[in-house]
This record gives C-alpha cells, sequence and structure tokens, in this order.
C-alpha cells in the first residue's frame, strides 16, 4: 500500500486583487510613459513657430489682400527659360497682350541664395518681355509687373535652364 501524499501548500490562484494590480500597474506604466514624451516634447520644440507671430500674421494678411487685388485685375503670365534668357509673356483676362508694363524678375536659386540676380526686362513685342541672361540649372523666379496706375503684378515660376 502506498503512503498517502504529505499535505503541502495549495495550487497558486489568481485573486480579484492580483487582477487589479494588473490593470492598475498597466496603465501607472503607460500614463508614466505618455508624460515623458509629453516633457521631452515640450522641452524640444514649445510650440512658438515665429520669434513674432503677431507681426508674421499681419504680412500674411497683406499679402492674401494684394492676392486678392492681383486676381481681380485678372492677368496672366507665363514664363520660359531660352537658351539666351527668360522670356515672359503677359496677358489680361481676354487674352489679349498687356503692353507697356515696368517688368523686372528675382532670380534665386531653390536651395541657397548665392548667385541670386535681379534682371529688368525689355518689351521686344507686345506683351512680351525679355531679359538676357546666361544660367545653367534651375532657378525661382519671381516676375513682378506694375503698369502705369502702379497695380501690382507678382508671377512665381521654376525654370530651369540646360
Amino acid at each position: 500500500m502506498t503512503a498517502p501524499a504529505a499535505p503541502g501548500r495549495p495550487p497558486f490562484t489568481v485573486k480579484g486583487w492580483h487582477v487589479a494590480a494588473g490593470v492598475v500597474g498597466f496603465f501607472a506604466i503607460v500614463i508614466g510613459v505618455d508624460i515623458s514624451f509629453l516633457v521631452i516634447a515640450y522641452r524640444t520644440h514649445p510650440g512658438q513657430v515665429e520669434a513674432k507671430p503677431y507681426e508674421t500674421g499681419l504680412i500674411y494678411n497683406a499679402e492674401l489682400e494684394r492676392m486678392r487685388a492681383q486676381d481681380a485685375l485678372g492677368w496672366r503670365a507665363g514664363a520660359r527659360a531660352t537658351p539666351v534668357g527668360l522670356e515672359v509673356v503677359l496677358e489680361d483676362r481676354a487674352g489679349a497682350a498687356l503692353e507697356g508694363l515696368g517688368v523686372s524678375a528675382l532670380l534665386q536659386r531653390p536651395a541657397t541664395e548665392q548667385g541670386r540676380a535681379e534682371v529688368r526686362l525689355t518689351e521686344v513685342a507686345p506683351g512680351q518681355y525679355e531679359a538676357p541672361l546666361t544660367l545653367k540649372g534651375t532657378w525661382d523666379v519671381r516676375i513682378e509687373a506694375r503698369d502705369g496706375t502702379g497695380h501690382p503684378f507678382i508671377a512665381e515660376r521654376r525654370l530651369t535652364w540646360r
């Protein structure tokens, strides 16, 4: 006959306080990690993008107003890079050439201000303005035109000279 087994510890069973401790521990870890991320994010970027946000907003509002006035004019500009320079064609809403404008262009590289140049364009045909240039590569061009009454028109293009 075999001897009965000696009484030992009862087997482990999960009780209610074990579950409660696990849930509280899980959320404590999640909240602690979230607080750490918030502190790190705030220290590295406090949220202010501009040094003078109010003044920047005023400038932006003025630019929006300028764009509305320009849209009301209905002028259109086309620009292309030619082997001998820059060619700009200006038309009104009906497609008629805009003659006798004072036209200039600011050229600059997309990634740097090195080589930045401003040129005056001359009218070579009704509504067609040109400036001789010897450029290579990609340039951002800001075309500014004014008529006799001072109406401003600004167009921006990215052009590539080969």
